[in-house]
């Protein structure tokens, strides 16, 4: 299972296939120079388990539970202040109130992060690094959980029990091989697509029951499926996005209707990982398809996210503002962030969708969804449940995941990933765990329905847009 690395300071779009290069560097923790600047100094984040160095050379996180601090990544000074180079996506830090706050922003991820300043690093970001030894890495591993994972309880997850059972199989002699065997059994339980352990190229994670992650594989074998089938007999079947994206007039007998299938929201330009490139194709996808005849003449837009791995978060929002000439809200995001609460968080920061200067449709959309709708599939899903005007849901429930995920180090090199927020309806509901349930059940891509040649969800989208022709 192919899991997305983090970006700088683990603000990262949800994605399970994301791969943004971070930049690390070795060496002593930057110099804390006065008089460079208000954003200089020693910041703590509200949740996150993250304290952060700045100086005039960038931004140098530190990863810290009640046991550890493990430098991460570093994110370099750009030339415009308070923005920092992330390797694939632009951070930006802003004092807030006064001297003594701040808020961290990146460009390819929605909401902020509220810092407070503190005097300096904690002791144990500057004391000589702990031997890496198997009990270590346990340690760090079990208490990057215990302090931010928020799911334990809707699990049903004892996680001391987890420790109790675990760690006294990990001693001095125990191999790597066997203490990432370990993990994995540790985190199976949690049947959490956000949640993987790293070993060098090795990946492990496990999705929802009955839901399969999807692979670049499957999305190929899907595509095909569906241009044979569904879109036999449409108009003007086009590619953009590196193929990520396609879009069809369906016509014919299913009257004027518009075919979207997005296969994850990220990876539109593979020659420029940037987020500002994602965007700038995304863009020129939408301005393409959402052509002023399109947008005055289908009865329904049918968008398919049944496979659709996941990706940017801010490119799923830039997506809802092509859908509404009315501003909403698409969701609220807050974190867990009391190590001893788990029932604690952050203020719930409201999302907008403001609607797009460019080319909208404003019609009704039918969404097609599934088990293999994951991460930023599903917060683009959530997205549209409060958007004006009318949106039916198609399929099975999405896989239930939506957090931005933390990249914790461990001592020994490995590496685990594991969310820490919650994606929160109008309401104050969560779908973590579930998924988000469509409003009309069928099946979705079952091999059943390949043997058969049947695409019951699709062809239920069809039917009722007929019905309200």
């Amino acid at each position: 299972m192919s899991v997305r690395r983090n970006v700088a300071v683990s603000i990262a779009a949800c994605s399970l296939s994301l791969a943004l290069a971070a930049v690390g560097v070795v060496g002593a923790p930057p110099a804390l120079a006065s008089g460079t600047g208000r954003l200089d100094g020693v910041w703590r984040m509200d949740g996150y388990g993250t304290v952060l160095a700045v100086d005039g050379r960038g931004v140098q996180e530190y990863q810290t539970t009640a046991v550890s601090c493990l430098k991460g990544d570093f994110a370099q000074a750009t030339e415009r202040p308070g923005t920092y180079d992330a390797g694939g996506g632009v951070l930006t830090l802003r004092p807030a109130r006064d001297d003594a706050h701040a808020r961290l922003s990146a460009d390819y991820a929605v909401g902020h992060r509220l810092l407070r300043r503190i005097p300096a690093l904690p002791d144990a970001c500057t004391a000589p690094p702990a031997p890496a030894d198997p009990v270590a890495a346990f340690d760090v591993f079990w208490q990057s959980f215990e302090e931010n994972y928020p799911f334990f309880a809707a699990k049903g997850i004892d996680w001391t029990a987890v420790r109790d059972r675990y760690r006294p199989l990990v001693h001095a002699d125990t191999t790597r091989s066997e203490l990432f065997d370990l993990f994995r059994r540790m985190i199976t339980p949690l049947h959490d697509a956000h949640v993987a352990v790293q070993d060098r190229d090795e990946v492990y994670g496990v999705g929802r029951p009955g839901t399969v992650v999807p692979t670049p594989e499957l999305d190929a074998r899907v595509k095909a499926f569906v241009r044979e089938r569904d879109l036999a007999g449409a108009t003007r079947v086009q590619d953009f996005a590196d193929g990520r994206i396609t879009y069809a007039d369906l016509g014919g007998s299913r009257g004027r209707l518009g075919y979207l299938r997005i296969s994850g929201f990220d990876g539109y330009d593979t020659k420029n990982r940037s987020y500002t490139a994602q965007l700038a194709a995304l863009e020129r996808a939408l301005d393409a398809v959402l052509m002023p005849a399109r947008t005055r003449a289908p009865h329904g837009l049918i968008i398919d996210l049944r496979i659709n791995g996941g990706g940017s978060d801010a490119l799923g929002i830039h997506l809802a503002e092509r859908l509404t000439d009315t501003p909403y809200v698409a969701y609220a995001k807050r974190a867990r962030n009391d190590p001893a609460d788990p029932a604690r968080h952050t203020r719930p920061e409201p999302v907008p969708v403001n609607p797009s200067p460019g080319p909208r449709y404003t019609g009704p959309i039918a969404l097609l969804t599934g088990g293999s709708t994951v991460s930023a599939g599903e917060t683009f899903t959530q997205a549209l449940i409060d958007r004006p005007g009318r949106t039916v849901r198609i399929g099975q429930a999405t896989q239930g995941v939506f957090s931005d995920t933390l990249v914790r180090n461990l001592p020994d090199g490995m590496a685990v990933w594991l969310p820490n927020e919650e994606y929160l309806t109008r309401t104050g509901r969560t779908f973590d765990g579930t998924g988000i349930p469509p409003q009309f059940t069928e099946p979705v891509f079952t091999d059943e329905e390949f043997r058969k040649n049947r695409d019951s969800a699709f062809d239920r989208a069809v039917a009722l847009f007929r019905q309200r022709a």
